[in-house]
């Protein structure tokens, strides 16, 4: 699955198929991360608009809130992604320049929603380990930090700094941990994903040929990576889209795939109690481990 927030769409991809994929959503309102709510084929959680929804299969949004509508400027969601526990977490930031204004936000099981962390800028991310490590990332701070998930409540302790970016050397953006436990970082600005070990030593760095890489996902040993085209000049018209000055392809606004021999575990559903707005009193919760097939949207 992948997502494009400004476009407000959902598309199925894939990974065997190159091509278009189909597009499953499309909102009036941006859409920055879903994941399937477990006990609900064809629902899903998602971070849109400024808050947090439960999207049933006919489109139909049952709004649990909207944290960015309180935000002193205009704000949207951006990245989200669940942790083992099928909690769901989301971040809010500003359209505009405006520092400090951005929020890591958690969709708790009963669907009320909590403010976490804020004094962000442009929070992305986050993304777990299986045993409840958290890593978040600041793309306009250039950094990304590392905190423990307390099981039992969800809050976020023991915040440590993981990685810093230089002013020159891009943004991290999305985020995924492989069967490893190695942080794969996609690096917006830069044309690279970064591959960190445990203990914050970059292990590896992959090129692309896209300016602007915004989230890796891993499956089966390939790695995928979503890229955005927005805010880069266009080619003019009488230059192919396939180039760039200088003959190298230009692949910016798609989903790239590489083989890299790594994977991750599968996406983790989000869990919502019967009674939860948008969940039926009588729906049975699935368990964390209950066997989500779809990856982490793009």
């Amino acid at each position: 699955m992948t997502v494009d927030i400004l476009d407000g769409t959902l598309t199925a991809l894939d990974p065997a198929t190159p091509g278009d994929g189909a597009v499953l959503l499309r909102l009036d309102v941006p859409l920055g991360a879903v994941a399937p709510l477990a006990g609900l084929p064809g629902h899903w959680l998602a971070a849109a608009g400024t808050g947090a929804a439960v999207i049933a299969p006919d489109g139909s949004l049952t709004w649990l809130a909207h944290p960015g509508a309180a935000d002193p400027v205009r704000s949207r969601v951006n990245d989200g992604c669940c942790d083992p526990s099928g909690r769901f977490w989301f971040g809010t930031m500003p359209y505009g320049p405006e520092r400090g204004l951005g929020r890591l936000h958690r969709v708790d099981h009963d669907g009320s929603v909590t403010t976490v962390l804020d004094g962000l800028t442009i929070p992305n991310g986050p993304a777990f380990t299986a045993d409840g490590t958290v890593y978040l990332a600041d793309s306009a701070e250039g950094r990304i930090d590392r905190f423990r998930a307390d099981p039992d409540d969800g809050r976020l302790l023991d915040r440590t700094a993981f990685a810093a970016f230089a002013p020159d050397a891009g943004s991290p953006d999305g985020m995924t941990v492989d069967d490893d436990g190695q942080l794969w970082v996609a690096v917006w600005g830069a044309g690279a994903v970064h591959r960190y070990a445990p203990d914050g030593t970059l292990t590896a760095v992959l090129p692309l040929p896209a300016v602007q890489p915004t989230s890796p996902a891993l499956v089966n040993g390939t790695l995928f990576v979503a890229t955005a085209a927005i805010g880069l000049t266009p080619l003019p018209d009488d230059r192919p889209d396939e180039t760039r000055p200088g003959g190298a392809p230009r692949h910016d606004g798609r989903v790239l795939a590489a083989e890299v021999g790594a994977s991750a575990p599968p996406a983790r559903p989000a869990i919502l109690h019967p009674g939860a707005p948008g969940v039926p009193s009588t729906t049975i919760a699935a368990r964390p481990s209950g066997g989500a097939t779809q990856r982490e949207a793009l």
